[in-house]
């Protein structure tokens, strides 16, 4: 069955950088694309950053050029290197697949990302 498990959330400092990991597992990885979204207490869910099954990557202009999105097929796992963090990203982020057609058919179990000023 399709697993997606996140890892790397913490609490760390403003201007302070972390890396969340996403292994995932029960699928053919290289085949579909995969991202990272996120959701702050009392707002909606957000797409943060979208690495295509051709490479293509997408970011929302709230963390462009500070969050970067990687993947290695080889290991089925996909990266999201956040720098220059600021207490607005603190949030749940949550890795997920793409859809066949559209969307995002699983999800993972999130972790947690705090970042304090």
């Amino acid at each position: 069955q399709v697993q997606l498990v996140e890892s790397g959330g913490g609490v760390v400092q403003a201007g302070g950088s972390l890396r969340l990991t996403c292994a995932a597992s029960g699928f053919t990885f290289g085949s579909y694309a995969m991202a990272w979204h996120r959701q702050a207490p009392g707002k909606e869910r957000e797409l943060v950053a979208r690495f295509s099954s051709l490479g293509f990557t997408y970011y929302a202009g709230s963390v462009k050029g500070r969050f970067t999105i990687s993947r290695d097929n080889a290991k089925s796992t996909v990266y999201l290197q956040m720098t220059s963090l600021k207490p607005e990203d603190t949030a749940v982020y949550y890795c997920a697949r793409g859809g066949m057609s559209e969307g995002y058919d699983y999800w993972g179990q999130g972790t947690q990302v705090t970042v304090s000023s």
